[in-house]
C-alpha cells in the first residue's frame, strides 16, 4: 500500500488506476488514515485499527467529496482516541444501520479483494450478480434461511451444484472477513452445509479414439487460422494497409493448442494455468512450478514437464518472445490474464464429437494416465497438489494391475 503525506493537492490530483482497480493509499501523518480511490474514481476516507480482541478492521469515515484531509486527520484522530479510551466507536448503531451486503462489497471487501486475489475483480463481480437479491440485506441480518432460498431458486432454474457452492464459498468467504475484522459480531453461515455433488466425483478420461480425435480437430483449427490469417493479410495488403504477423511458420496459430498440451501432460487446473509466469518454468530443469497464490490448496505444487510439454513452452516462447515475470497465456484482447476460453474449447469438442468432456476433465485425464501407466498413487497425489489421498482414490480402480500384484506377493 503506498503511504504519502496527504495533502489537499494530493487529494484532488490522485487518479483511479489504469487497471481499473481500486487504490489504497496511507497516510504518513496520521497513524491509521487511508484513502480509498474507487476503480471509478470515487474518494473514501477510512481509519485502519484494531480490535481489543486483536482483530485487524476498517471503519468508514466518509467520502472524500465532503472531508477535507483536515477534517479526516481529526475523524481519525478522534475515533482512535475513544478507542484508546476503552469506548467502541465502531459500534454505533447509526453505522452499522447503514452497512448493506452491497454496501460492504462495493466499499470495504471489494477494494480489499481487488488488492489482495488475483481472482479479485471475478470475485467482486461473482458475488455481485449472483446475490443481487440479498444486497440490500443489512450485513449482519445475511442468514442460512437467506442463503438456502437463494439456493432453492438456482437449482430450480438448472444451475449445477458445483456451480453453486463454488457462488456460496465466495460469500461465506465475504462474511468470514468481515467476522473475521469485527465489522459483524458473528459469522451468519457458519451452520450452512454445501449441497453434495456426487458429479464432481466422477472420472472422465479421454479414450484413445477420442484423443485422435481432439488432436485431429485441433490440427484442423491450426489449418483454418492460418487460412483465416492469410487471407486477411491478403485484404490489408490490398488496401495499403500492414498486415499481421504470417502463421505459415509459426509453431502454433494461437494459444489454444499450447494450453491444451500442457493441460494434458501437468494435470495444472484452469485457473493456475492462466496465472502462469515464465518466471514459473525452469526450463533447463524441466519443472513448472504453481505457486501457492494460484493453486487452490494454497501450497506450491511442482511439476516436472514431460518431452511434449515442455517443446510446447519452448516453441510457445520463442513465438511470443516470452520472458521475465510475464505471463505465459496473456489474453488476446487485453494482454491481462485470461478468465477463460470457453467458445473455442466448446467449439473445438464439437468439431472433435467429444461430448461430456470439460476443461477441468484434462486434469483428470493427466492423472488416470499415469495411474494406468503403473504410477502409485501418492505421487499421483503429490502431481496433482491434492492435500491428502482421499481425493486420489478416485483412480484407484483405473489400477487393477496393482490390486492383482499385492495379491499375488502373499504367493509362497
Amino acid at each position: 500500500m503506498p503511504k504519502v503525506k496527504f495533502t489537499q493537492s494530493f487529494l484532488l490530483s490522485v487518479k483511479p488506476d489504469a487497471s481499473l482497480k481500486g487504490v489504497w493509499y496511507s497516510d504518513s501523518a496520521t497513524r491509521g488514515l487511508q484513502l480509498y480511490v474507487g476503480a471509478a474514481g470515487k474518494k473514501t476516507w477510512y481509519v485502519y485499527y484494531r480490535r481489543p480482541d486483536g482483530r485487524s478492521a476498517h471503519h468508514k469515515l466518509g467520502d472524500a467529496d465532503l472531508f477535507s484531509v483536515t477534517e479526516a486527520r481529526n475523524a481519525a484522530l478522534e475515533f482512535l482516541a475513544a478507542l484508546a479510551r476503552g469506548e467502541t466507536p465502531y459500534e454505533k448503531p447509526e453505522v452499522r444501520d447503514k452497512m448493506s451486503l452491497g454496501l460492504f462489497i462495493d466499499d470495504i471487501y471489494g477494494p480489499w479483494v481487488l488488492e489482495h486475489r488475483r481472482s479479485g475483480e471475478s470475485t467482486v463481480a461473482l458475488l455481485k450478480s449472483s446475490f443481487a437479491e440479498l444486497l440490500d440485506l443489512e450485513l449482519d441480518a445475511v442468514s442460512v434461511k437467506h442463503v438456502e432460498a437463494w439456493r432453492a431458486k438456482e437449482r430450480k432454474r438448472g444451475l449445477r451444484i458445483s456451480t453453486i457452492n463454488r457462488k456460496i464459498t465466495a460469500l461465506k468467504a465475504a462474511l468470514n472477513w468481515a467476522y473475521k475484522r469485527g465489522i459483524i459480531e458473528a459469522y451468519p453461515l457458519a451452520r450452512l452445509e454445501m449441497l453434495r455433488d456426487e458429479s464432481d466425483h466422477r472420472v472422465r478420461y479421454l479414450s484413445g479414439e477420442e484423443r485422435e480425435r481432439l488432436f485431429e480437430a485441433l490440427d484442423a483449427r491450426e489449418r483454418r487460422l492460418r487460412e483465416e490469417r492469410t487471407r486477411y493479410n491478403q485484404w490489408l495488403k490490398a488496401r495499403g494497409k500492414t498486415p499481421l504477423p504470417n502463421l505459415d511458420k509459426a509453431p502454433f496459430a494461437d494459444h489454444l493448442k499450447p494450453m491444451i498440451l500442457v493441460s494434458l501432460n501437468t494435470g495444472i487446473r484452469q485457473g493456475s494455468l492462466f496465472a502462469l509466469r515464465w518466471s514459473d518454468l525452469n526450463m533447463r530443469e524441466a519443472i513448472l512450478t504453481v505457486r501457492a497464490a494460484s493453486s487452490k490448496s494454497g501450497k506450491t505444487i511442482r511439476i516436472p514437464l514431460n518431452r511434449t510439454a515442455r517443446e510446447a513452452l519452448s516453441a510457445w516462447q520463442k513465438q511470443t518472445r516470452g520472458n521475465g515475470d510475464g505471463l505465459v497465456f496473456p489474453s488476446p484482447k487485453s494482454g491481462g490474464m485470461m478468465d477463460n476460453c470457453k467458445s473455442a474449447w466448446e467449439r473445438l469438442l464439437k468439431d472433435a464429437g467429444i461430448e461430456g468432456f470439460r476443461w477441468h476433465d484434462m486434469r483428470h485425464d493427466f492423472a488416470s494416465r499415469l495411474v494406468m501407466a503403473g504410477v502409485d498413487l501418492n505421487t499421483v497425489r503429490e502431481l496433482l497438489g491434492h492435500a491428502d489421498l482421499k481425493m486420489t482414490l478416485r483412480y484407484a480402480h483405473l489400477a487393477p494391475e496393482a490390486k492383482a500384484r499385492a495379491v499375488e506377493a502373499l504367493e509362497g
